[in-house]
């Protein structure tokens, strides 16, 4: 039985619903990533909105923390997330430390990592030891400023024994941007211009999984896994702020067990 196998028996009833990477991590590593289903929100939230800011009612957020606990070694620790590139270590935070960031690595056993996402990407990330976890909340603006390479200097171990996933977000037919968004990237990494297509005038497809890519390459991250998702279209599925303002958010969680 691999790894994943063991973590969907874990998940129960939630196995069949919420994401587990499959990705050739050591035992040690657990991760899952939760979709819309299995929680107490509703309407635009429904079902399992993790987002305490999003405007669902604070009492059904607070429930479905509890729910996604169940399957957690601890209560994971929620970031104040900015958009930005800073990375929160988890074993230098106080116990009620919220750190306003939006990448997260942990090296002890039972911390848990996590960022939160509506079209954003999760970047799951672990060493081949099973030594250092972390995840990043890779946006556009996140990840053309660095957050992903951020993310991997924090994790301190050779870039080449890092193994990523990429979690579901915004898909590429879907992502449509202005020229800023692309000028953006293309200022530090000219090829980058391959991961967009003209859409209009002054407007492109963006494709946020061949940017990470590249970034992740850049890093030197070359074992890359997951990508293909579209939180944007998959409506049963995925929360997608794009797609609707009022969105619920969902949770990537890594931890070593």
């Amino acid at each position: 039985m691999s790894w994943s196998d063991d973590m969907r028996s874990d998940l129960g009833a939630h196995g069949a619903q919420w994401l587990v990477p499959d990705w050739p991590a050591p035992r040690r590593v657990r991760a899952f990533v939760t979709t819309r289903a299995g929680g107490v929100s509703e309407g635009e939230y429904a079902s399992m909105n993790l987002g305490a800011t999003s405007g669902d009612r604070p009492e059904d957020v607070a429930r479905n923390r509890l729910v996604v606990r169940e399957h957690l070694p601890a209560m994971p620790r929620w970031l104040a997330q900015v958009h930005g590139t800073d990375v929160a270590m988890l074993d230098a935070l106080g116990p009620e430390e919220v750190p306003r960031a939006d990448a997260a690595v942990a090296r002890r056993a039972g911390d848990v990592c996590t960022v939160l996402t509506a079209d954003c990407m999760p970047v799951l990330l672990c060493d081949e030891e099973g030594r250092h976890v972390g995840v990043a909340h890779a946006g556009w603006r996140g990840m053309a400023a660095g957050v992903i390479e951020n993310a991997v200097r924090a994790m301190e171990a050779p870039p080449g024994s890092i193994l990523a996933w990429l979690g579901p977000a915004i898909g590429p037919e879907a992502f449509e941007v202005g020229a800023e968004v692309r000028e953006a990237f293309l200022a530090g990494d000219p090829a980058s211009d391959a991961a967009f297509r003209v859409h209009g005038p002054g407007k492109y497809l963006a494709d946020l999984y061949a940017l990470a890519r590249r970034r992740l390459a850049r890093a030197g991250v070359t074992r890359v896994h997951g990508g293909g998702f579209c939180t944007h279209r998959d409506r049963e599925r995925f929360f997608s702020y794009r797609r609707e303002k009022k969105s619920g958010r969902m949770g990537a969680f890594i931890w070593i067990a």
